[in-house]
């Protein structure tokens, strides 16, 4: 019989893996803005984004199948598909990216407070994972907000993403 978890913990994981589900679908609705304007680089980054989000909610959903749990999929809801600029669609990512992150450190308090050992070890990669998802989404809009709505400057990103050459700077070698 595998270990049983708390109810609010469960309730959490629950909603974490709907979490994931939503912002892959968010990442699609972006891919897609960008694919309309031909910025290649753009949409492709933002699809394969979504497509690891759809796979982090997979996990989510092996985690709890191997504790024995239920999963219970929620409607994902229409994301956003209006944006004005470049900017605004990053900023977006962003934001979701920062959610996440507080999800999941909300997820291993609660499992710390609980003394529940598997699921902060099934966590601690992922809890790495998301903060460099964050942090490539906070490099991805400082670079967009420098380019200044400039299309010279955003189809050099373009490109860079395209190259997969797009990347925070390394300080650590």
């Amino acid at each position: 019989m595998a270990e049983p978890m708390s109810a609010e913990l469960l309730e959490h994981m629950q909603a974490h893996l709907n979490m994931e589900r939503q912002s892959a679908a968010a990442y699609f609705a972006t891919a897609i803005w960008f694919a309309e304007r031909e910025l290649v680089g753009f949409a492709n980054h933002l699809r394969d984004e979504g497509n690891q989000e759809q796979q982090h909610a997979a996990q989510f959903a092996d985690y709890l199948i191997s504790r024995g749990q239920t999963v219970v999929l929620d409607t994902i809801e229409p994301p956003c598909q209006q944006w004005s600029h470049c900017e605004a669609v990053v900023s977006d990512v962003f934001r979701m990216e920062a959610d996440v992150t507080s999800s999941v450190l909300q997820l291993y308090k609660t499992a710390e407070r609980d003394n529940d050992m598997r699921t902060t070890v099934f966590l601690d990669p992922i809890v790495e994972g998301q903060r460099l998802s964050e942090h490539e989404a906070a490099y991805l809009l400082g670079r967009v907000k420098f380019a200044d709505n400039q299309p010279a400057a955003l189809l050099v990103i373009d490109a860079e993403l395209r190259e997969k050459a797009a990347a925070p700077a390394t300080l650590a070698g």
